[in-house]
């Protein structure tokens, strides 16, 4: 699809060069993300203009995954196709996964130092806060009415008191939302989106194209399982690995905050593969590089390879494991994408659709509130509530004060917080 006619159209090494230096500087969450998109492409470059980028964003709202990677995809293919698409998502992924690599190797190397744990358990501190901050973040934006309110503590309670899986609690707040949105919308305080009238190609080609970029994405995603399985079998933690993180991409709604609590629950109580603290840490090392938050989910393949390394080396087995999470990670973001922008203008008319994805994200807070308290549980308790660490607690305080009161930036909070650690660690 072409740009608009009343924006320029810049050449495919212009768009190379721009994304890259967005991917470099894409810090501080999707928020963040979002607007230093909108400066540099919509308000001051103008290759999108505004009415497009904000449909094109409530699209990546629809879709699970990273919602701004998502939307760089997206902007990409506007402007030069799938090429354009696969450079711009690329580059906006590469520069924070090539770091979160190279801190996961650190990671792995120097855990169990002294220093190094002093060092996060300010870090886990922190990151405490600053999930709270996102959860507040979030309620304002999501919680509008009292029906989603009472869709967020049902979420809250199904996952911490019932133990419901993160999948079922989605989708059940995905068809409440549609059965519900017919009869009292304002309940959800939705509605579908009227966007303009865009010349379109006929239903049935359109369809046969979707058909064919599903397919061709569908194989690119699962080509390194079938390696796996091809060399190393269906029982070997690789493949452990791509089977998880592949339905965790299916599932992504809500963002990095929401689907950690179910990673979190897999990874360490059902595959063992991290101790509860080290989620934390790993969130913590993914507030601090660019792109999507969601890179979190790389440490955790590059730990759990690490830890299980037969028949490589654990460097080599590590180094797999980390690439597999990314592939399968982030290779459906391109397949939602591609097989879905086509259809952007009539998926916005769907209030159905619409309905649903209110209800999500409502559901969304309990599901980050949960995620709250199991890292308090963890960080504060160490996971038993007689033992309180009041070290982590002076650091969560003092996190939340340079958040809420000073309004000082994250990876600020986190260098100030770390900090605290090693000299609280000396008492």
């Amino acid at each position: 699809m072409p740009a608009d006619q009343s924006t320029p159209t810049p050449s495919f090494s212009d768009l190379v060069r721009v994304f890259a230096r967005i991917g470099v500087l894409s810090f501080g969450g999707p928020a963040g993300q979002i607007a230093l998109m909108q400066h540099e492409l919509v308000d001051q470059r103008r290759w999108v203009d505004q009415g497009a980028f904000l449909r094109a964003l409530n699209l990546c709202h629809l879709l699970p995954g990273p919602e701004a990677q998502q939307l760089a995809t997206w902007i990409g293919w506007r402007l030069h196709g799938t090429r354009g698409g696969l450079a711009a998502g690329l580059l906006f992924v590469a520069p924070g996964a090539l770091v979160m690599l190279g801190l996961s190797l650190l990671y792995a190397v120097a855990a169990g130092v002294g220093w190094f744990a002093a060092l996060f358990l300010g870090i886990k501190a922190a990151v405490l806060a600053i999930v709270a901050q996102a959860l507040i973040r979030i309620g304002k934006r999501a919680l509008g009415t009292r029906f989603k309110l009472g869709l967020a503590l049902a979420a809250l309670v199904l996952l911490s008191v019932a133990g419901a899986p993160f999948p079922l609690v989605v989708l059940g707040a995905a068809v409440i939302g549609a059965l519900v949105g017919t009869r009292r919308p304002e309940w959800l305080g939705a509605h579908a989106h009227a966007a303009d009238l865009v010349i379109q190609p006929p239903k049935r080609r359109l369809a046969a194209q979707t058909a064919l970029t599903v397919l061709v994405w569908l194989a690119i995603w699962a080509a390194p399982m079938v390696l796996v399985a091809a060399t190393l079998g269906t029982h070997h933690v690789l493949w452990d690995i791509g089977t998880f993180f592949s339905r965790l991409a299916v599932v992504t709604f809500g963002g990095a905050y929401a689907v950690l609590a179910y990673m979190a629950q897999a990874a360490v109580e059902h595959y063992h593969w991290l101790a509860p603290g080290e989620m934390a840490d790993g969130l913590g090392l993914a507030e601090t590089t660019p792109g999507p938050l969601i890179m979190v989910t790389q440490f955790t393949g590059f730990l759990a390879a690490w830890r299980a390394p037969a028949p490589f080396e654990p460097w080599l087995a590590a180094l797999l494991g980390a690439g597999l999470t990314t592939w399968v990670t982030f290779a459906p973001c391109f397949l939602w994408i591609f097989a879905c922008a086509p259809w952007m203008e009539r998926l916005e008319r769907a209030e159905r659709l619409q309905m649903a994805l209110a209800a999500i994200t409502a559901a969304v807070v309990g599901v980050v509130a949960n995620l709250a308290l199991w890292f308090a549980l963890h960080v504060l308790f160490g996971g038993a509530l007689s033992s309180f660490d009041w070290r982590a607690g002076v650091i969560a305080v003092l996190a939340a004060l340079m958040l809420f009161r000073w309004n000082r930036g994250v990876i600020e909070v986190l260098g100030v917080s770390a900090l605290a650690g090693l000299v609280l660690a000396q008492v």
